[in-house]
């Protein structure tokens, strides 16, 4: 069996280092390259992000000059276990089209690997990255090898579907599910009018079309990414779950929530709870009215598309009381709900027609998570019958790839089940949702401030240095 290797690149403050590295961590071999350092002012450094790249792509060059000729294939995780457990080289569309580049049915861009410096991998009709491609749950060669049934139990032969990505896996596992009976909105329409949402510590909003949608700061279209034959969407949010904990974690009132959680449930549990009792006999999405967040504290996905984009809290009282860390867990929910409308709202533009949201992941499981997205986006919430629908939809491949099914949209039918319906049942979010967008106006408007005030100092600097050189 071919030797496997890996690349890790460290960019440092003074230099851009690469190291060819086995399996077992050994290091073959490591490169290094320098990078510029400009002092424009005392104590002022500046570095050219440009060159950095330039010198990441010499390292990774020069270690393949020295040693990359080893190397025979390059796998993206997916296709690298689909190709343990069967030898084939074949690569899944998802992986290939979301994260490699490839494009079908045109396929490869040989421009793009030769612009930045690797047009070895051209060779033999691009063989190191995957000459043969199939969709998702397609059979690959001739099932299990005999070793890696003998590794995994099972029998030799076994049918094997062609894998995806785990978000896209977990989309697989909701977004087919047969609706009928539950009255919702997408009962005897396509499958273009739902939309899955994988909801943990990041989200990943997974929207499909029959035709080619271009959606601003939504990655896509991508052919056979998900369901095959089908254009796939990808919006997200770059922290939900994570978000939620930063915020409730650094509260000061989170021991006091700890001990309280301890002799009745979990936080979250509890915190719903809270605000109930908060909201005596009012909706628990009133308590949000003077207290809002724009949830981007590490930059947005979807739909702007901008990485420098900074989260707010606009509201806060001078208290720390358990109230009031209710009232911010409350906000941050409300906020990410209204992410999912803003990226709704995107696709809407573009030609999308979602009517039903279906839930999976780890959030799904939070009762006031999937309320008030359903309330927030003005549309019904399915929440599947098994909870881990990761692995129903990564079921559904194997169920393909042994011909049980004669199709992914079949398999997903039958396999996948309606657990819980959610209904809206607070209009409250319109005007919410105007603050929502102010925040980040706002934000814009803060930021070019601040940079006009800059500029203009330098402008003051630059004219004081003339003044005195003159």
């Amino acid at each position: 069996m071919a030797e496997v290797y890996y690349v890790g690149v460290d960019v440092g403050s003074a230099g851009v280092r690469a190291a060819l590295v086995t399996r077992a961590g050994l290091v073959v071999s490591t490169a290094e390259e320098t990078i510029s350092i400009w002092e424009p002012q005392s104590d002022h450094y500046v570095q050219s992000s440009t060159e950095i790249w330039e010198k990441c792509c010499t390292v990774v060059k020069n270690l393949r000059e020295s040693c990359w000729n080893k190397a025979a294939h390059f796998f993206d995780l997916p296709d690298f276990l689909s190709w343990k457990a069967t030898g084939s080289l074949t690569r899944s569309l998802c992986t290939l089209v979301c994260k490699w580049t490839y494009c079908p049915p045109d396929g490869w861009d040989a421009g793009f690997w030769t612009n930045i410096g690797l047009e070895e991998l051209l060779e033999n009709n691009f063989s190191k990255i995957g000459s043969a491609t199939c969709s998702p749950g397609s059979p690959l060669g001739d099932g299990l090898t005999q070793d890696a049934a003998a590794e995994l139990n099972l029998e030799p032969g076994t049918a094997v579907g062609a894998s995806l990505i785990d978000a896209h896996a977990g989309g697989l596992g909701v977004i087919g599910a047969d609706v009928k009976g539950f009255q919702l909105p997408c009962e005897d329409q396509p499958l273009t009018s739902r939309m899955a949402m994988i909801c943990g510590t990041s989200t990943c909003h997974m929207a499909i079309s029959k035709q080619p949608l271009f959606v601003p700061g939504v990655w896509g279209p991508c052919l056979s990414a998900m369901v095959p034959g089908m254009w796939l969407n990808e919006g997200g949010q770059s922290a939900t779950g994570r978000l939620i904990d930063h915020m409730v974690k650094g509260h000061a009132a989170y021991t006091q929530l700890q001990q309280q959680a301890q002799q009745r449930s979990n936080i979250f549990s509890y915190l719903n709870n809270h605000l109930s009792s908060m909201a005596t006999s009012n909706s628990v999405d009133l308590l949000g009215s003077s207290l809002h967040v724009w949830p981007d504290f590490h930059g947005n996905r979807s739909p702007l598309a901008d990485p420098t984009l900074k989260g707010m809290v606009i509201g806060l009282p001078l208290s720390q009381t358990l109230d009031d860390l209710a009232l911010l867990y409350l906000a941050t929910i409300q906020s990410l709900a209204l992410g999912t409308l803003q990226i709704l709202e995107a696709m809407k533009e573009a030609g999308h027609d979602i009517r039903t949201l279906f839930l999976c992941g780890g959030l799904s499981k939070n009762a006031l998570f999937v309320q008030i997205n359903a309330n927030a986006t003005g549309l019904p919430v399915v929440l599947p019958d098994q909870t881990e629908a990761v692995l129903i939809g990564a079921a559904v491949l194997g169920a393909c790839a042994s011909q049980d099914y004669s199709t992914v949209q079949e398999a997903m039918e039958r396999m996948a089940k309606v657990g819980k319906v959610v209904q809206p049942d607070f209009n409250f979010y319109e005007r919410k949702y105007k603050v929502f967008l102010r925040l980040f106006a706002h934000q814009r408007e803060y930021q070019a401030l601040m940079n006009q005030r800059r500029h203009g100092w330098w402008e003051a600097a630059e004219l004081e240095l003339t003044l005195s050189v003159s």
